[in-house]
């Protein structure tokens, strides 16, 4: 499938594996291109923490995630607008994703209220009052500049009763369709997110909704929020086979390195999570053989480097010794050397599946990877 770049974004399979429904592909922007599959790190307000710009192109990072909700309350979407843009604000010049606040806002329990028009809720900065909807929600992400912005949408928790989930299912299909009606920047793409909870055929009738109004890309939602990993996978397996095979599917809030191959092996293309940058805060790093907790008394005169198969700056340059002592004291440098290491591991996985996908041998790879965390007790 060629890319015909007569939109805001372009779609291109380039490698199509014959063992599994993984895929290599090439997402276009007019700020770049993307390789898929891609891993997205998450810059919340502005900035992915610890993380300057330049070290995230450095590490390959070719698309980054912006939060609506945070920006729109601090420092504010008009603000943004008038210092020329997020990318400009932040000096990012490469694509950005912005979500469209609805995980957020849902998140905020108590302190929010839903209805057909969209949701009102209390600021956890001030406790101001704020209301958001899927009008304004592209309006906020379109001032913001984004490449790729995301329907507002209700993130179903789980567990929730099937007539929750079907009602919650339908607005955020309703709502999916004023989204779109909203966009008036052509130059920015928007992305549906299909809905469903754990229901089957509540997330393929979301499908079918979704195509039927269509879009530039097509979105998991509601995943990572609870379920069994077992679970997650079912509804991947619902799902993905029945989005259109030449758009991107993104599969939203997901997670672990093991999600991250099943869902590639499902037939995903991009995803993004909190869970490096947040674990290397906490002290957690990944690496080829699993993950490891750098406080643990045992690293205290330990001098090789987390991974001695990691080619990151931080395992050609530091000991695990340093990094423990860096955690241990507080050091804001510890939070730049786990960060850079953890993402350098995540894309670093995403470019060893595309290689392997392009070989043929992405079967051949997934088998050693879950071998490996066996041997380790990781799986």
């Amino acid at each position: 499938m060629r890319c015909d770049f007569n939109g805001p974004v372009c779609f291109e399979i380039i490698e199509q594996d014959t063992q599994s429904s993984a895929r290599r592909g090439r997402l276009k922007t007019r700020r770049g291109t993307i390789e898929t599959p891609a891993f997205m790190p998450v810059g919340t307000q502005g900035t992915v923490k610890a993380m300057l710009p330049e070290q995230l192109a450095e590490l390959g990072a070719e698309i980054i995630l912006g939060n609506t909700y945070h920006l729109y309350l601090r420092p504010g979407h008009k603000t943004i607008a008038r210092l020329g843009g997020l990318h400009r604000f932040m000096n990012w010049d490469r694509a950005i994703l912005t979500d469209s606040g609805g995980y957020q806002v849902f998140s905020l329990g108590e302190l929010r209220t839903i209805d057909e028009e969209g949701v009102r809720f209390q600021s956890h900065l001030d406790g101001s009052f704020h209301t958001l909807t899927p009008e304004s929600s592209v309006e906020i992400q379109e001032a913001l500049g984004a490449d790729i912005m995301m329907v507002f949408d209700e993130c179903i928790p789980h567990p929730a009763s099937r007539d929750y989930v079907a009602h919650s299912t339908a607005r955020s299909m309703r709502w999916a369709l004023r989204s779109k009606k909203a966009r008036r920047n052509p130059n920015a793409a928007i992305f549906g997110i299909v809905q469903g909870g754990m229901e089957q055929d509540l997330r393929l009738q979301s499908v079918d909704d979704l195509i039927k109004i269509g879009f530039d890309g097509y979105a998991l939602g509601g995943l990572s929020v609870g379920e069994s990993a077992d679970v997650m996978y079912e509804v991947m397996d619902w799902t993905l086979p029945n989005l259109p095979t030449d758009q991107p599917r993104y599969v939203m809030g997901v997670g672990t390195p093991e999600n991250l191959v099943e869902a590639v092996a499902r037939g995903a293309d991009m995803f993004d999570c909190v869970m490096p940058t947040r674990n290397a805060r906490n002290g957690f790093l990944f690496t080829s053989f699993g993950k490891i907790t750098i406080k643990q008394a045992s690293y205290r005169d330990d001098q090789q480097p987390v991974d001695p198969a990691c080619a990151c700056y931080v395992c050609r340059n530091y000991s695990r010794a340093y990094l423990r002592h860096l955690y241990q004291s507080n050091e804001i440098l510890s939070s730049v050397l786990n960060t850079t290491h953890n993402l350098y591991y995540y894309l670093h996985l995403m470019r060893q599946m595309r290689d392997a996908i392009s070989r043929g041998k992405f079967g051949a790879f997934r088998q050693a990877f879950h071998r490996q965390r066996l041997s380790t007790g990781e799986a």
